[in-house]
């Protein structure tokens, strides 16, 4: 008979060793919300990994039920002494179980008992002679439970490195000893980790000594008599009571009041249903691509409409509904295979690029007296752009709506769209045209002509609903007067686009090539010989044998020798500065001068597109390439924005920004006199902050390390940050951290009333609003759970502020684009980059540019501060900033 296979996890350990594998990019991994993901995207490929290696056909994860339990009852300092769970840890355990819930998996808590003891007491359970069981963990507590039928694999470092403990490897790790001795082992040499005390003065060597000699902790107290007088045995006999309850405390109860049947841990593979969704919501899109789903095509009513490839002046009039088709993304290069338009009472559909020559068509196009609905305006309008110019009277835009409704819901599929507004007649695109690779037009032609009319049908029915709700929730200026004009605004700058000089890239490539080469060089000196220097396993043996640096972390296939791991290192050898500068600018290579290089089109311009509604705050996003992105911090990054120039040799590059905005914003919002008073009378907001916090007289008396922290402390606040968030930004303990938040709230009580204020009604609304009336939903503000409600309560705080500060930078654009019209200027907006925008302009036009955008950009809004702005302009964006 094959035997079955148990898998036990020890859900907080796992979880708590996933965040701390990826702590280095605590920032990086965060989703659209703001929630960060490290420890659950990390937790994810832990649990791939390990059910792809043990194929188990039961699971079960076991959580902590909480602090209190029956060895806290009579030990009430275990565990003691722990410093505090970071928040950025605990607000993803919810998650962490949501994760389980979609890959298939049961989890299980008990009140009273640790996780241990829930899988102490399964393995115990479980017929040996019907299952194998291994126990997956990062406590080796849970040793103990090593027998010839369970297997407890302990992570070392991270999640990917893992040591397999059987009774035979306990025994070679611990010098002969059994499995059942780990808990003797603990109960006479205690565990720092968990506040077991042991016996003074003994330790894990000692107590394996004393083991082997005697086999356990009562062995030890039967036999005390018999050793000769010492130290070791005087604090033997006064800690007797303590080693007999360190045993205790350290021992798994393997009798826990566990309600679990085994038969219900089967496990059936994957919900995709629940997967598929938590999978977009947290932005895995790795995990997304590797599940390779195909829809079904779901049966819907017939819908009616009439293909046409003659065209008639009684086809394009009046008010309708229009839809571009595209089967690519970027609807820059993208064809247009097919279009729709139409009222309720009538659909036509084509795929006859002769439409595009039609002139009844080209001129309802271009009438603003003929009002069109769409979906996602700006792809619409650039799109037709390339076939007959600009569109105009695009009235409606149910992409635009939808997201302003509830930014939570921001599919990019109009029929994701109409599902959440309770309207089924239509079809995924994804469903219609696959994906990937097979991704095409459908054979049966009648197949796609009604997928576009039914999305000429759902644009009728949702536009109706959404402008409705818009006025319901006094989000119709929001949408008319900001969100709509400026997709316009932004799709012209796409189509503008920015000049960019591919000899100035080409040249910089040699240069960046030059300059690798000869680190590489100055590296192979150091290391004594040539090796790989993009091959970690050969880097890790140069760096950890040959050179002998102390090992940081383990992976599967040797060292690791990521960069969090060189940054510890970098002091101890001058190698590892070279390797890590070595790898910023292979990465600035590869990504920015070959990168741009192949998105450079005909007209010697990249054309990037603005993602208007994806993030939770309304700030802008760029892909296909993201210009919003360019590392400026190395200066081989700062130089890459040499390339990008004005069209003309006699015209400049402009740029202007907001200085300080989102702590402006902060200081209008929240009212607080302190904030308020360094803006209005012009001081540097980061000295003052340091003077307040760091108690210094004069301005001239901060340090720039005082004005560095305070920096850093001033933007926390802004992002709702934690002691455990600002201690490693700052590299200091968590306990300084939270004195400079403590100092910072005593100092600006404004602040600390505002975030108490904003919370207090986001739990009473549901949601936080900007000064715009830009509505973000917070579905766990008053959840049961402190960590989701936690970071609600963060999200709460940060969203008006970042909102407000993205609003009022639309606004400028908007005026600005007015203003440049109304003075029939050449100068022109390329691009937005956070709080930046970026123009170009001829020579003649420079002093005008600059006192016109100093007016819009500084009066686009009024706040109790000053906003200003910070202008320059060179030859090249690169001379601009």
């Amino acid at each position: 008979m094959t035997k079955k296979k148990l898998l036990l996890v020890d859900g907080n350990s796992v979880a708590f060793r996933a965040f701390f594998a990826l702590h280095n990019s605590l920032e990086r991994f965060k989703n659209k919300n703001g929630l960060h993901t490290n420890a659950i995207y990390a937790f994810n490929n832990m649990f791939e990994n390990v059910m792809a290696k043990e194929q188990p056909t039961h699971v079960l994860v076991a959580f902590d039920a909480g602090k209190t339990t029956f060895r806290t009852e009579f030990y009430p300092e275990y565990k003691a002494g722990r410093s505090k769970t970071p928040g950025e840890f605990k607000e993803q355990m919810p998650y962490i179980r949501e994760l389980l819930t979609g890959l298939g998996v049961q989890y299980y808590e008990l009140d009273n008992y640790e996780a241990d003891d829930i899988i102490g007491t399964l393995a115990h359970k479980v017929p040996k002679e019907e299952f194998d069981v291994v126990v997956l963990s990062g406590d080796r507590d849970l040793t103990q439970l090593a027998t010839d039928s369970v297997k407890v694999e302990i992570t070392i470092k991270g999640v990917s490195d893992i040591e397999s403990y059987t009774p035979e490897h306990v025994a070679e790790k611990y010098d002969g000893l059994t499995p059942n001795q780990i808990i003797d082992m603990k109960g006479l040499a205690g565990d720092t980790s968990d506040n077991i005390p042991g016996v003074t003065k003994i330790g894990e060597k000692t107590a394996i000594k004393l083991l082997k000699e005697y086999g356990s902790v009562e062995g030890v107290y039967e036999h005390i008599d018999e050793m000769k007088q010492s130290k070791m045995k005087e604090n033997l006999i006064n800690d007797k009571e303590q080693a007999f309850m360190s045993k205790r405390l350290a021992t798994i109860n393997v009798d826990s009041p566990v309600d679990v049947n085994i038969d219900d841990l089967e496990y059936h593979g994957k919900d995709l249903d629940k997967l598929v969704p938590f999978y977009k919501e947290m932005d895995f899109k790795q995990f997304l691509s590797k599940l390779n789903i195909e829809e079904e095509v779901v049966q819907l009513e017939d819908v009616h409409f009439d293909v046409v490839d003659n065209f008639t002046k009684e086809m394009f009039t009046g008010d309708m509904a229009l839809y571009v088709e595209m089967l690519e993304d970027n609807y820059h290069t993208s064809p247009i295979v097919g279009v729709a338009w139409g009222t309720r009472e009538k659909i036509y559909t084509t795929n006859s690029l002769e439409l595009f020559e039609n002139q009844f068509f080209i001129e309802w196009l271009q009438s603003d007296s003929f009002k069109k609905k769409v979906y996602d305006a700006k792809r619409t309008y650039v799109s037709l752009n390339r076939y007959v110019g600009k569109t105009e009277g695009i009235a409606f835009d149910v992409l635009l709506a939808a997201y302003l409704l509830d930014t939570n819901d921001n599919s990019a599929d109009i029929e994701g769209v109409a599902h959440y507004y309770g309207y089924s007649d239509i079809h995924s695109d994804e469903s219609v045209y696959g994906k990937g690779a097979k991704k095409g037009l459908p054979e049966d032609e009648e197949v796609f002509f009604s997928h576009l009319a039914r999305k000429i049908q759902a644009i009728h029915f949702l536009s109706e609903k959404l402008d409705s709700e818009l006025t319901e929730k006094n989000q119709a200026d929001l949408f008319y007067k900001m969100e709509l004009p400026l997709s316009k605004i932004l799709g012209d700058m796409e189509i503008t686009g920015i000049r960019v000089n591919a000899h100035t890239l080409k040249e910089m490539g040699v240069e960046f090539s030059n300059r690798l080469r000869e680190i590489e060089q100055k590296i192979y000196a150091e290391a004594g010989t040539e090796f790989n220097l993009n091959s970690p396993k050969q880097l890790g043996v140069i760096l950890f044998e040959k050179m002998g640096l102390p090992v940081i972390k383990k992976t599967k296939t040797g060292y690791s020798t990521a960069v969090d791991v060189l940054e510890q290192l970098k002091e101890q050898a001058p190698i590892v500065e070279d390797i890590l500068i070595y790898r910023q600018i292979a990465k600035i290579q590869s990504t920015y001068v070959e990168g741009l290089l192949k998105v450079i089109q005909p007209d010697d311009k990249i054309h990037t597109r603005y993602v208007q509604t994806l993030t939770q705050t309304g700030r802008l996003s760029s892909v296909d390439p993201n210009l919003q992105n360019i590392p400026i911090r190395l200066d081989e990054g700062r130089k890459i924005r040499q390339a990008f120039v004005p069209r003309k040799e006699d015209w400049l590059i402009f740029s202007s920004d907001y200085s300080q905005i989102e702590l402006r914003v902060l200081a209008h919002i929240s009212d607080d006199q302190h904030l308020k008073e360094a803006f209005i009378e012009g001081q540097d907001i980061h000295a003052s902050t340091a003077m307040r916090v760091f108690g210094v007289e004069k301005a001239e008396d901060v340090t720039p390390n005082m004005r560095r922290q305070a920096k850093a402390v001033n933007f926390g606040i802004v992002y709702g940050i934690s002691d455990y968030g600002l201690s490693q930004n700052l590299g200091i303990t968590r306990k300084q951290a939270q004195q400079y938040i403590d100092t910072y709230f005593e100092k600006y009580p404004g602040v600390k009333k505002y975030m108490e204020d904003i919370v207090r009604e986001a739990k009473d609304k549901g949601y936080v609003e900007t000064l715009y009336n830009r509505r973000r939903y917070l579905a766990d503000i008053n959840a049961r759970n402190f960590n989701l409600r936690s970071f609600a309560e963060r999200t709460a705080i940060n969203t008006p502020i970042q909102g407000s500060a993205a609003d009022i930078l639309k606004i400028a654009m908007i005026h600005m684009d007015q203003r440049l019209k109304e003075e029939k200027m050449q100068a022109t907006m390329l691009l937005q980059v956070h709080d930046e925008l970026v123009f170009e302009v001829p020579e003649s036009e420079l002093e005008k540019l600059n006192e016109l955008v100093k007016d819009v950009m500084e009066h686009a809004v009024s706040l109790h501060v000053p906003l200003i702005t910070d202008s320059s302009w060179g030859k090249t964006w690169y001379e601009a900033k």
